[in-house]
């Protein structure tokens, strides 16, 4: 029996290590999810704090646009983001801006998506900046909004100038004989059930000088 109870034993003692081992990992994990939980409260402190760099520069955004735009805030623990949706005919055009944390919640990750549809011509749908939460350069920040800004109004200007996208949307001025976008008419005028463009009031009154003359004649 003394073997045996040697070999009792030694299994005894393979289940006391297992036990060990898992209970060192259960340990383990626990801190781990309290040093995370502590770190997503520091995140969602920085971000109350950053926000004063982000929200004046989206408004002004927004601001320009007017009632062009419409703009959704999402706020949730570990993740904010702006969704602006712009009114266009010539396309759908979705712009969002979010922060969130990297996986180990040392990091933000600031994301910039466009979204046009359809799609007729190249340009910068997404771009990220990481940033540690320790060590953040808040000028270069407020720069690297300001530059996607500026490159997703150039992007939505280039859009309304694009032959592509306006294929379907120009008009003649029947005075000035030159064509143009609809959405850049300095002045339009609705006859017999039909919408006539044209380039400015003056071109406008000259037509309606021709159209009066015309009728004296008849």
């Amino acid at each position: 029996m003394a073997g045996v109870n040697s070999l009792v034993e030694r299994i005894e003692a393979e289940f006391a290590a297992a036990f060990q081992r898992e209970e060192k990992l259960r340990s383990e994990k626990v801190e781990e999810f309290r040093g995370r939980q502590q770190r997503l409260e520091k995140f969602e402190q920085t971000l109350d704090r950053l926000r004063e760099i982000w929200r004046p520069r989206l408004e002004a955004l927004a601001n320009k646009f007017g009632d062009r735009v419409e703009v959704q805030p999402h706020v949730e623990r570990g993740r904010r983001s702006g969704v602006f949706e712009f009114r266009s005919d010539l396309a759908r055009i979705k712009l969002r801006f979010a922060v969130a944390p990297d996986p180990e919640v040392q990091n933000l990750v600031f994301t910039y998506d466009l979204e046009i549809l359809p799609i007729l011509m190249k340009f910068d749908s997404h771009e990220e900046l990481e940033v540690p939460m320790d060590a953040i350069d808040e000028a270069a920040l407020a720069r690297w909004f300001d530059d996607r800004i500026v490159s997703f109004v150039r992007t939505y200007l280039s859009l309304h100038e694009n032959e592509y996208y306006l294929k379907e949307h120009m008009v003649r001025d029947p005075i000035a004989k030159v064509r143009f976008p609809k959405y850049a008419a300095g002045a339009t005028l609705e006859q017999k059930g039909k919408l006539i463009y044209f380039i400015d009031e003056a071109t406008l009154r000259e037509y309606q000088q021709q159209q009066a003359g015309h009728e004296q004649e008849t």
